[in-house]
């Protein structure tokens, strides 16, 4: 659990402290440096982000998917953006496009589809099956890696949408639980992690350039 949760909760963490205590740039500069390099030291205890079908038609699928999710984004956070937000300078901003691209789509892909939505198919599946203590079995004895890829339930969806809403602002909450939803449809649709990244990594781009060119650095 510590490798899916640690990077994370690194990730979310030091944004607490942009502005009080570390300038955008530093803040940036620690996310990449501590996340990285919680991810390389993990990386072996990590699902596979490959399923059972062609890698290239996942990295075609999840850039056009994450096209649309740069679209579906803007479009349901513009109503709730303010008026206005101070540009970011040059550096902050390159900083934040490498974290935003190479590193919050695995960090955020691995925990809430590889791990969480795994977790909670697994755990129903021990309480259909009629175990005792359904979860502490799954927690104990039990690896997400048993669970194929794109299995889900319901409720799986659910929770791992809600939680990858939480980790965002309240103002984010409508583009994240639909951008939430499509990753998780990607998950059903496609069968692999590789797909949910590489959209994630694409809509965060997408943004990237728009908000950038347009000025509009309220909406991101």
């Amino acid at each position: 659990m510590l490798a899916y949760l640690l990077p994370y909760a690194a990730y979310v963490g030091l944004a607490t402290f942009q502005g009080s205590l570390f300038s955008r740039e530093l803040a940036y500069a620690l996310r990449i440096l501590c996340c990285g390099a919680l991810l390389l030291y993990f990386w072996r205890r990590y699902v596979s982000l490959g399923g059972p079908r062609s890698r290239a038609g996942s990295l075609l699928l999840g850039a056009i998917v994450g096209l649309f999710g740069s679209w579906l984004w803007l479009a349901l956070r513009q109503p709730f953006a303010p008026a206005a937000a101070e540009p970011w300078t040059p550096t902050a901003f390159a900083l934040r496009m490498l974290a935003s691209v190479a590193l919050a789509p695995l960090i955020e892909e691995l925990l809430l589809r590889g791990y969480l939505l795994r977790l909670v198919v697994q755990w129903q599946r021990a309480r259909r099956a009629g175990e005792a203590r359904p979860l502490q079995r799954v927690l104990d004895a039990r690896s997400i890696d048993e669970v194929e890829p794109g299995a889900w339930t319901p409720l799986a969806v659910l929770l791992s949408t809600a939680a990858f809403t939480l980790g965002h602002a309240p103002a984010e909450w409508p583009a994240a639980g639909a951008y939430g939803l499509l990753m998780a449809m990607l998950w059903i649709a496609r069968r692999d992690l590789l797909s949910c990244v590489v959209a994630h990594a694409v809509t965060n781009l997408g943004l990237g350039l728009w908000v950038w060119n347009s000025g509009h650095f309220e909406l991101w």
